[in-house]
């Protein structure tokens, strides 16, 4: 395509810009071309994406029982994380990337993207220290919503990390010990401490009522968002019971809901059950059991809209066999279905997934049979009108982020498998919901 073209010669060109000159003086002339293509594009973008929604378009997703909501039809998702867009919308030299990413993810079907809103503490932080927010970076997520709805994305925005990376629960943790109020300097007091919860809470209040410099809407009114995402991979090892984790968990979407009731909201959970759950067994050791979450009872509360599931046998399983990897995953995606069919009669949503390019044994024909087991299970799902309504791929990337890459990401383009793949699951969905309601790229693509 003649638009892929143009992006992939923006990319090269950016890149080039980007590393040091030689003491020669020979790359001015290409810098200054290079500035030039630049500017163009991002001014102008592609101008034949006349297909893409522009501005309010979106329409709230909404849920009913176990199903995701669009305009009065299901919603089933084909997705993918990069949760660097913040992050990289920083510079202008680097924002074309963005757009890149998501105007590709685009025209692969995929509708959602799961992306990080906190950047706590550190370099560049959105959060500089508690109520204190950096307008620079703010701008920067202003300009990936605003991108989003010109390329139809939605995003699902985590709101905190429970991993140390950007900041997390570790740094409100030592912002209340460094004032001298904090009750411990354990990361748990993120969670039962009354000064770090305010200050989460005061965090949560700002974002969800930032109004956009570029679009000039409240985050709390638009739809462009798919989701809040409570907080990523929660974990309370401190409580093993869970009560701990539950109580924050229950007051926390309680005040998310009190400001914002337009968007669906999610845990972040990874999916483990609790020593007292009935399925513990199912979970990938013993160990998983101890770490103060609980699928279910966590997602039994009435302001979580959706739950979420993380797939990771790698990091589980060190000692199996690609193929034996492969049958547990199937055991736990059906396992996690199950539980919403039956039981939280709620929509489940598997919000990472990926292998890892380090395993000993690893070939890269792996990924696409492994994706190919979660997304047959989902779509089987979907195609019985089940609570399996969606995944997203961990994680996608275009050419010159490597900072960005981990052993599971990857540019899908440089994969012809996956890329096939993944469009083919964004149709076969869209064609469950009706190829006559789905307008722009997939229509285009699925017809």
């Amino acid at each position: 395509m003649k638009s892929d073209l143009h992006s992939h010669l923006i990319l090269r060109l950016l890149t080039l810009y980007r590393k040091p000159m030689g003491g020669n003086g020979v790359l001015y002339p290409i810098l200054g071309f290079a500035s030039c293509v630049a500017f163009i594009y991002m001014s102008f973008g592609d101008l034949k994406l006349s297909s893409l929604p522009k501005g309010l378009s979106l329409s709230f997703v909404e849920r009913n029982g176990s199903h995701f909501i669009l305009d009065g039809k299901p919603l089933y998702v084909n997705g993918w994380n990069s949760y660097w867009l913040m992050a990289h919308s920083m510079d202008e030299n680097s924002r074309g990337r963005v757009s890149v990413m998501l105007q590709a993810g685009a025209k692969m079907g995929l509708t959602v993207c799961r992306t990080w809103a906190f950047n706590d503490g550190g370099y560049e932080a959105l959060q500089i220290s508690p109520g204190q927010f950096d307008e620079r970076v703010f701008q920067a997520l202003d300009y990936v919503i605003a991108e989003a709805s010109r390329h139809g994305i939605r995003l699902l925005l985590s709101l905190v990390n429970n991993l140390q990376a950007y900041g997390g629960k570790t740094q409100y943790v030592k912002w209340a010990w460094q004032e001298g109020i904090g009750l411990s300097s354990s990361n748990d007091s993120f969670f039962f401490d009354p000064s770090i919860r305010k200050y989460f809470k005061n965090y949560v209040l700002t974002v969800l009522t930032r109004k956009n410099t570029i679009t000039g809407i409240e985050y709390r009114n638009d739809p462009t968002i798919f989701a809040w995402e409570l907080i990523n991979e929660p974990r309370c090892m401190s409580d093993p019971s869970g009560d701990t984790l539950q109580e924050w968990i229950e007051e926390m979407t309680g005040f998310i809901k009190s400001i914002d009731k337009n968007h669906l909201l999610t845990i972040g959970l990874e999916g483990l059950y609790g020593p007292k759950s009935p399925k513990s067994a199912v979970n990938p050791g013993e160990w998983a059991s101890t770490l103060g979450s609980d699928f279910v009872r966590n997602s039994n509360i009435t302001n979580v809209d959706f739950t979420s599931v993380h797939i990771y046998p790698d990091h589980w399983f060190h000692d199996l066999g690609f193929e034996e990897k492969q049958r547990y995953v199937s055991k736990w995606v059906r396992s996690h279905i199950e539980d919403c069919d039956e039981e939280l009669k709620k929509p489940v949503m598997f919000t990472e997934y990926g292998l890892s390019n380090q395993n000993k044994d690893f070939q890269a024909s792996q990924r696409e049979q492994f994706y190919r087991t979660i997304l047959d299970i989902i779509y089987k799902s979907a195609k019985k009108k089940g609570s399996g309504v969606g995944a997203l791929v961990w994680q996608f990337l275009v050419e010159g982020i490597e900072e960005y890459n981990d052993d599971f990401g990857l540019v899908p383009w440089e994969t012809p498998s996956i890329h096939k793949l993944t469009i083919q699951q964004s149709c076969r969905l869209a064609r469950i919901q009706g190829l006559n309601q789905q307008t722009g790229n997939l229509k285009q693509l699925c017809s």
